[in-house]
């Protein structure tokens, strides 16, 4: 979107409304809504089956009358063609009551997952949204947890929602076909209905805290699961199996008393609601053959009536698992609905906007890094934690700064805020010519890239884990070999046995920890990006090795706006060693979330003491 900032996300926009009603039919509304044409397709199949079914019941009372009883009393003028034609219409209805139900279950499926699919894709286009701040607050399980089994329930109820209607329309023909076929039969089988009602009210209340609890154990244990399996080199290394083991037990057992808590439930309500239709339809037979044989009434009312009535048991029954599944799919919903309304703590954050529109500059366009009054409150046990505390910086373009600073000084949530992963409290953060807190992150990422300390590498190709794309979109193979060489890794690359197009595995276990921090430098550098961020990026590398790594940025460029293609990008990285510290033409010593020294190294060694201890203990340590 260009020339003016998008309208920020409504709030609240995914949650449904209070009150249980409400919520349940504003859940059921959103996806039905959400595909059209296929909800329509199903909800009509399952009207005309009811319609159908109602049909056969009232068809086959008047063949009773018609056919069958005169055929066995003897009465003339029941022949082969009225027996033909009762069959044929018989066979008729029963053909399109099947081509219905067919239609009904393809159609109700593919509106349940696709309803699905589309809480997968909300809930994780959201998690690339939110800031990482955000996403440090929760476990991994809890987050795969709303993606996968909250997801599912969320979109458990609109398998059976369809055919719930269509009960519906049936009922309501059905009445009328009983009351016309018997009106004291009609008023008798009608009765079932409030019994099914006040069932089914009892049964979600029940059913409610339940499926709540059971959904809530699914998460602990894909949380627990995950840990153990992220953790596994410390379990192995440290023989904490047994314990990791318990935890799972554990977490396991709580899961599996919630869904025994959900089958007990089920088991006493479930069955009510199949005997209520069966102890209607016995009482129907039993008050219509006293009718019959009085002669108040005709034997092909009772068999309309109870046929109707026997029919009905199983769809009735499915109003019944509709409002079962309903808690589940609320709790469900309601879990997604929180991380996809959560505030992603972006002062004044538009959304995905250009440079242009909501990221320029708001200085003099001569610096491209400039921190204003950057403060950043987190939340801890006992209030707010401040992480930052009133950071002033102004960097100039192709710059060189060694952040540097005791062990939780916050050099790394610099960086963090920085890159636009953790968004500042208050102040002002412009990067590259952005304003941070005001750019979405697909513009900033084109600008600033970061590189970690743990470098991650995909289950993929050297090709496409430097590229990040799929083949033939990206960087080509000349800018990843460029970038590659910048990174000191294509010497490497060119030994492997399919070059570019080699499988690393599952988290690059083929390279060592100083190649795979050299392919995510790689990784960031072919974008040539106009910031980079270095979060000790280099720590597994060989002084030489990162030395030549350091000194090739100033061959990297920007084909973005005002950086010429040969332009050096502003290198910000967190150090450590001292000929690293040395490289850099600026320091910035961070203490206490606090900026105390901006210079270059002989300027701060002549004027701060506390960065003088610190270079020492940084050559102590390395000696």
């Amino acid at each position: 979107m260009t020339g003016a900032q998008a309208l920020p996300r409504e709030p609240q926009r995914y949650a449904l409304p209070p009150g249980r009603l409400r919520a349940s039919l504003a859940l059921v509304g959103r996806g039905l809504r959400a595909h059209p044409t296929t909800s329509w397709v199903a909800i009509g199949a399952s009207a005309v089956y009811g319609v159908s079914s109602v049909a056969s019941g009232w068809l086959l009372g008047r063949v009773t009358d018609r056919v069958i009883l005169p055929g066995i009393r003897g009465d003339g003028g029941i022949g082969a063609r009225e027996i033909w034609l009762s069959a044929l219409a018989l066979a008729g209805v029963a053909l399109v009551t099947a081509v219905s139900v067919a239609l009904r279950r393809i159609y109700a499926g593919i509106v349940a997952y696709d309803v699905q699919a589309d809480h997968r894709r909300a809930v994780t286009r959201r998690y690339l949204e939110l800031p990482l701040s955000w996403h440090r607050r929760r476990p991994t399980g809890e987050l795969l947890s709303h993606a996968s089994s909250d997801a599912e329930a969320a979109a458990s109820v609109f398998a059976p929602v369809p055919l719930a209607i269509g009960v519906v329309v049936m009922l309501a023909v059905a009445a009328g076909a009983m009351l016309a076929a018997n009106v004291w039969l009609g008023v008798l089988g009608l009765a079932m209905l409030p019994l099914v009602a006040v069932s089914n009210a009892l049964y979600e209340r029940a059913m409610s805290p339940a499926v709540a609890l059971a959904q809530a154990r699914r998460a602990e244990v894909a949380d627990v699961a995950h840990a153990s399996f992220e953790g596994a080199q410390v379990v192995k290394t440290l023989g904490t199996a047994e314990l990791e083991t318990a935890a799972f037990v554990r977490a396991t057992d709580d899961l599996r008393a919630a869904n025994t808590r959900v089958g007990r439930v089920s088991a006493v309500f479930e069955p009510v609601l199949s005997l209520i239709p069966t102890i209607v339809t016995l009482a129907v037979i039993v008050v219509g053959v006293v009718q019959v044989a009085d002669g108040r009434a005709a034997a092909g009312g009772v068999v309309t009536s109870a046929f109707l009535l026997s029919i009905m048991a199983g769809p009735v029954g499915a109003i019944g698992y509709v409002l079962g599944q309903l808690p589940r799919s609320i709790v469900g919903y309601g879990r997604i609905a929180r991380v996809i309304d959560a505030d992603d703590d972006r002062r004044g954050r538009a959304g995905e906007t250009s440079g242009a529109a909501a990221g320029a500059d708001p200085g003099d366009g001569t610096a491209a890094v400039r921190l204003a009054g950057a403060t950043l409150d987190v939340p801890g046990p006992r209030g707010e934690v401040r992480l930052l505390d009133d950071v002033e910086l102004d960097v100039a373009p192709g710059t060189t700064v060694a952040v540097v600073g005791s062990t939780g000084s916050g050099k790394s949530t610099l960086l963090d805020v920085l890159g636009g992963l953790t968004p500042a409290s208050s102040g002002t953060v412009v990067v590259a010519g952005l304003d941070v807190e005001r750019t979405g992150h697909a513009e900033l990422a084109r600008r600033v890239a970061y590189v970690t300390q743990e470098a991650f590498v995909f289950s993929g190709s050297v090709r496409e884990n430097v590229a990040l794309a799929d083949e033939g979109a990206g960087a080509s193979d000349a800018e990843v070999w460029d970038a590659l060489e910048r990174a000191r890794l294509a010497d490497v690359v060119r030994e492997l046995p399919e070059g570019l197009d080699t499988e690393l595995g599952e988290r690059g276990t083929s390279f060592s920890g100083g190649q795979r921090q050299r392919l995510a430098i790689a990784r960031a550098l072919v974008r040539r990006p106009r910031v980079l961020l270095l979060d000790d990026a280099t720590s597994a590398l060989d002084p030489a090795v990162e030395g030549e790594i350091l000194a090739s940025l100033g061959t990297g460029g920007s084909a973005d706006g005002a950086n010429a293609a040969d332009a050096a990008p502003t290198v910000v990285m967190v150090a450590y060693r001292p000929a690293t510290i040395t490289r850099a033409d600026l320091v910035v010593h961070v203490e206490g979330g606090r900026v105390v020294d901006v210079g270059t190294v002989p300027d701060l060694l002549a004027r701060d003491a506390g960065f003088a201890d610190l270079l020492q203990a940084y050559e102590r340590d390395r000696s």
